[in-house]
């Protein structure tokens, strides 16, 4: 009989002689199971070669056409077949231009409790959400990240991984600075995680190789109660409030500069250079003005934040399925509501060795969001998108280029448009454009027409697309056939808006109207500063590095040697050091340091200049003239440093009879539209809360959220809103959506408020000539109308190597320069619908053919 205890044939006595008996055979069994699994992961990796004669790989299986199904049928229940229901009871706040935005965020991020979710286009580590930078460092994006992981927050990053070959955004340099910044047995450790996105390693991917297409979609989403979604990246470029300066030249001290490092950029110029050199900038402060940003995005809180975390975890797991599946840093996410059988509408799948964990979201039940139980606002909502199988594993969606075209063709009054493209078609015979927002258009306009209404379409789009490059030159082929897909969209040749418009009988000149924006400043390069650099021996593009040195050194470093430290881990060249040891950063500091020191003996004699760093605010409300402004020394010396430049269009929104706003990242264009392409989202709203207003001076009722909007975006404008501080702590419109806009009502809220009252398309169109009559009278600002031809080019613009963006005429008197200036109110200009029309603007070879001209479209 056995002994107690004895339950598997062996006596306490050979128990005690042998107490670790089976014990090799589990080990083996295990080893044998571990060798199992990674042949199976090792099966699937190779697997994938299958795929490339299978491009249907993710939609052929059982399982796979079921979830399609699935998905089909709600996107059909859905106005615009979208993925999202509609949602009544939102608050949600719009931000025109970075300021606003950037320290409504920074005041979120700051907030957060559980988790935040991030997808960008690119991600700058070191933009600065609050400015002037040397004061608020606290506030760089990575700082403000790190204290949120260290106090216990979830953060989930995708971003897109660039071609690095096309573009400068370095989205490894993104991940590895930010997963450097909680390290291994610190605080926070393992609460940061980044992915990128498509993968272009041919030997894990081959199959699924995507070059051309990118993650657009720019939107956050912060504990499942608030979300941010528009056209703003968290990047380099994009701060910039309503006055839009050019300058940020400071003669009294570096250390008031807006713009530290690659922040300050003129993509006209120079694109963004090797951008995890962050500090560095290879474009001069004090010979040009930089390029300045319009944009606009929306806060939201109620139930679309969902919608907008739903979408996030969808692309989070696909991206886990697709490149992270075998890696167990990269968890699952599930979602509540998405649950048992329905977990695989956002991508969960359950393999039988998975990998990573399986995590479910949000935190807190759903139940303990403000919006779960009561109305937080007034506007009806519904998020959509352009997705599909490469981007996200889903059948193709593009309910946005839907929502376009049925808001723009139901359209009674007005239809406001800024966008960063405008290509589109009228049908399906202008290929390669295949999106058809531009017969939406069409339609309105020839309705209006027949019925004798007062219609108008207004579009806002950049002169030229944010491209390196001179337009005459070969290399701007690419620019220029752009520009040549927006030309024919509008109105070049027969199958255009103005051509189908023209051919029912009506004139689209009564209808279609486009325009650009424009600005001016001064570069504050005083005698005193030449003389400040003569004595020191110290050019201010050097004083501009070691200043960006100084103040973005608090975080994480891009030093190239890995040797630079010895902390163990993959991410070591991205840790703190205390810079000792680095020689350049050492010299550069030692440059600064002589400038500084140079500065009162070559002033004036007061230490301060007597000019203001910029003169932005005189294009605005109570922002003086420019021929009241001083200016420290030679009147002569002050001609070469007057500037101007395009005010780069980035906004993404359309707004229809102040009622119906759409918004978020999706441009105009193809590669936005169509689902296939560029992966995109964007919000439809439209507020119940009506206020007293005219149209065409008759009464009517507008909807609070579109009219103030639009009336804000036709003040800044028109240079009717006042110019902005730089500390937005006291600005309602700088705070999250808890906090209302401020409107600034007044006259001129009340002057904007009718969109087709007379009084006010007077003014616009008034100053819209005047405007683009300065321009080309001081400054040969292109494109020109007056360009018709690539030998017009050449005789337009300046000579004797002026430098670009600098007055054309040395010679004009100072005097003249003011009051020319002083004629210019607002940004507005027309867009030279002339230009280059008798020209060959996008010649088919090497770069534009049959096989890349989608690229560009």
């Amino acid at each position: 009989m056995a002994t107690a205890g004895n339950n598997d044939g062996h006596s306490f006595a050979d128990k005690f002689k042998n107490p670790f008996a089976g014990l090799s055979d589990k080990l083996e069994n295990a080893h044998l199971r571990d060798v199992g699994v990674k042949a199976v992961h090792f099966k699937h990796k190779i697997g994938k070669l299958q795929n490339l004669v299978n491009p249907n790989h993710r939609h052929d299986e059982a399982h796979e056409k079921a979830t399609d199904e699935k998905r089909t049928r709600i996107a059909e229940s859905h106005r615009y077949e979208s993925f999202a229901p509609e949602r009544d009871g939102n608050n949600i706040k719009w931000y025109v231009d970075g300021q606003d935005y950037f320290y409504a965020v920074s005041v979120a991020l700051e907030r957060a409790k559980e988790t935040i979710y991030i997808e960008d286009w690119w991600l700058s580590p070191e933009l600065f959400l609050r400015r002037p930078p040397y004061f608020a460092q606290e506030w760089r994006l990575d700082q403000v990240l790190k204290r949120r992981a260290e106090a216990g927050v979830k953060i989930y990053v995708v971003v897109y991984k660039e071609v690095e070959a096309a573009i400068t955004c370095n989205s490894l340099h993104t991940k590895h600075a930010l997963e450097a910044l909680c390290p291994q047995g610190s605080p926070g450790y393992g609460n940061i995680n980044v992915m990128r996105h498509p993968d272009h390693n041919v030997f894990e991917n081959v199959s699924d190789m995507t070059f051309y297409w990118a993650h657009h979609e720019k939107f956050i989403v912060i504990d499942y109660a608030l979300a941010f979604i528009g056209g703003l990246d968290l990047c380099f470029g994009r701060w910039d409030n309503h006055q839009h300066p050019l300058a940020d030249v400071h003669p009294a001290g570096v250390q008031n500069e807006i713009w530290p490092g690659q922040d300050f950029n003129n993509n006209r110029i120079m694109d963004f250079q090797t951008v995890d050199d962050w500090k560095g900038n290879e474009l001069s402060k004090a010979d040009y003005g930089r390029m300045p940003w319009h944009d606009v995005a929306m806060g939201v809180v109620g139930d679309c934040v969902y919608d907008i975390a739903e979408h996030f975890v969808l692309r989070w797991n696909f991206v886990k399925r697709d490149k992270y599946k075998r890696d167990e840093k990269f968890d699952w996410l599930t979602l509540e509501g998405r649950e048992g059988e329905n977990e695989d509408l956002v991508g969960v799948q359950r393999p039988k060795f998975p990998v990573g964990k399986y995590v479910h979201h949000p935190i807190s039940s759903l139940s303990t969001k403000p919006w779960a139980h009561k109305d937080q606002g007034t506007v009806h909502a519904q998020v959509v998108r352009s997705s599909c199988d490469w981007s996200s594993g889903i059948l193709t969606e593009h309910s946005i280029q839907n929502a376009y075209g049925e808001v723009i063709r139901n359209a009674k009054h007005y239809v406001y448009i800024e966008n960063q493209f405008f290509i589109t078609a009228t049908g399906d015979t202008q290929a390669p454009i295949h999106n058809v927002i531009g017969r939406a258009i069409v339609d309105a306009c020839v309705a209006a027409g027949k019925e004798g209404r007062k219609f108008r379409v207004i579009i806002v789009i950049p002169a030229i697309p944010g491209f390196a490059g001179d337009l005459r030159e070969d290399a701007a082929m690419g620019t220029r056939a752009i520009m040549d897909y927006q030309y024919k969209s509008l109105l070049r040749g027969e199958q255009s808006i103005s051509g189908q418009i023209r051919a029912q009988g009506i004139d689209p000149t009564q209808h279609i109207f486009v325009f650009n924006l424009r600005t001016y400043d001064r570069l504050n390069k005083t005698q005193a500063m030449v003389r400040q650099e003569e004595k020191s021996g110290v050019k201010y593009q050097d004083v501009q590095r070691a200043e960006a040195e100084e103040i973005m050194s608090g975080g994480v470093h891009g030093s190239k040697n890995p040797e630079d430290s010895k902390i163990p881990g993959k991410h070591q060249h991205y840790l703190r050091s205390d810079d000792s040891g680095n020689e350049t950063m050492e010299a550069n500091t030692d440059s600064k340091r002589r400038f500084e020191a140079s500065r009162e003996e070559a002033s004036t004699g007061e230490g301060q200049s007597k000019s203001e760093d910029t003169i932005a605010p005189t294009t605005m409300l109570n922002g003086g003239k420019v021929s009241d402004q001083s200016w420290e020394g030679d009147p002569e010396q002050e001609k070469e440093n007057f500037v101007q430049e395009e005010l780069y269009i980035h906004a993404k929104v359309c707004i229809v009879d102040d009622q119906i706003v759409i918004c978020g990242s999706a441009n105009i264009n193809d590669r936005s539209q169509l689902g296939i392409h560029d992966s995109e989202l964007a919000i439809v709203m439209e507020d119940y809360d009506h206020i007293d207003s005219t149209m065409d001076g008759k009464p009517y009722k507008a909807g609070r959220h579109a009219a103030s909007l639009r009336r804000t975006l036709w003040r800044e404008h028109l240079g009717l809103l006042p110019a902005q501080d730089l500390d937005a702590s006291k600005d309602p419109n700088a705070q999250p959506p808890d906090v209302p806009n401020n409107v600034f009502e007044g006259p001129e809220y009340q002057f904007v408020a009718d969109p087709l009252g007379d009084k006010l398309w007077d003014m616009w169109t008034s100053n819209a000539t005047e405007n683009t009559k300065m321009y080309r009278h001081l400054f040969r600002a292109d494109p020109d109308d007056d360009i018709k031809t690539f030998n017009d080019y050449q005789d337009f613009l300046p000579k004797n190597n002026i430098r670009q963006g600098h007055l054309h005429d040395p010679y004009m008197p100072v005097a003249e320069v003011r009051q020319k200036l002083d004629q210019i109110k607002g940004h507005l200009v027309w867009m030279p619908l002339d230009f280059l029309m008798d020209a060959e603007m996008a010649e088919k070879g090497l770069q534009l053919n049959a096989y890349t001209e989608s690229i560009y479209t």
